[in-house]
């Protein structure tokens, strides 16, 4: 079965960068999608970005992170990235990266049925 491992999180200071990344591992048939969500203590999960893996490479945002972060996806590896600039202290959150796709709300963590273990963001 496939997983989804998630590396780059880290602690930054306002203002830094930081790019995640999210690397399938294991056999399975990840789905036309991908996404990146975020947690933070006592808020719900939220959409942060998305990447339709296909030639035409649509991306979606949430507006808090538009013009600041930007989603990338290599076919070669079937990995998803999350180039994150101008970081500020409430993006601080567990990044987790989604997959397979069985419904079409790009920001709706119900319909990814494939997820990675987190990785935490800490701004401060």
């Amino acid at each position: 079965d496939v997983q989804l491992v998630e590396s780059g999180g880290g602690s930054v200071t306002a203002g830094g960068s930081l790019r995640l990344s999210c690397s399938p591992s294991g056999y399975g048939h990840i789905t036309k999608c991908m996404g990146w969500f975020r947690q933070a203590p006592g808020k719900e999960r939220e959409g942060v970005a998305a990447i339709y893996t296909g030639d035409a490479r649509t991306v979606y945002y949430a507006d808090s992170v538009r013009g600041r972060f930007t989603i990338s996806y290599d076919s070669a590896k079937k990995t998803v990235y999350l180039q994150m600039n101008n970081l500020k202290p409430e993006d601080t959150a567990m990044y987790y990266c989604a997959a397979d796709l069985r419904g079409t709300g790009w920001n709706r963590a119900s319909d990814f049925h494939v997820w990675g273990q987190g990785t935490q963001v800490t701004v401060s």
